[in-house]
């Protein structure tokens, strides 16, 4: 199997192997993703199985034939945002960082004219005295 779908496959199976299926009902992970029990599996391993299945398709995906996949990289989704809304949106969480929080109170940040008339004046005056 081609690099692009190994990281999160090892992330799909781990999730498997520490899931209540496996773990206290002893189904084989196989087993855990096929429909009537693929439900009951944690939110997070079902997000795995869906991305998994994503980037499966994506590697015979025509669209996609000269940049290939995106690689995927699992570990930097373990360290998102205290995982605030975790959901995977093209193998990242989407709600995590990206966009700065505010308050509405932030000064509006000059114009880069106004600075260097700024700094043009300043010289000006320095000149003269």
């Amino acid at each position: 199997m081609p690099s692009s779908c190994k990281e999160i496959r090892a992330a799909l199976a781990e999730c498997l192997q520490e899931s209540d299926c496996v773990m206290v009902q002893r189904h084989t992970a196989a087993e855990c993703l096929r429909s009537p029990l693929a439900e009951t599996l944690p939110t997070k391993c079902q997000q795995l199985k869906k991305g998994f299945g994503e980037c499966r398709r994506g590697m015979i995906d025509m669209r996609k034939r000269f940049r290939g996949n995106q690689p995927i990289t699992f570990k930097t989704l373990e360290s998102t945002d205290s995982g605030e809304g975790y959901q995977l949106y093209a193998g990242r969480s989407a709600f995590a960082g990206g966009v700065k929080k505010t308050d509405g109170n932030e000064p509006e940040p000059k114009d880069w004219r106004e600075l260097e008339n700024e700094k043009y004046r300043l010289e000006q005056e320095q000149q003269k005295k």
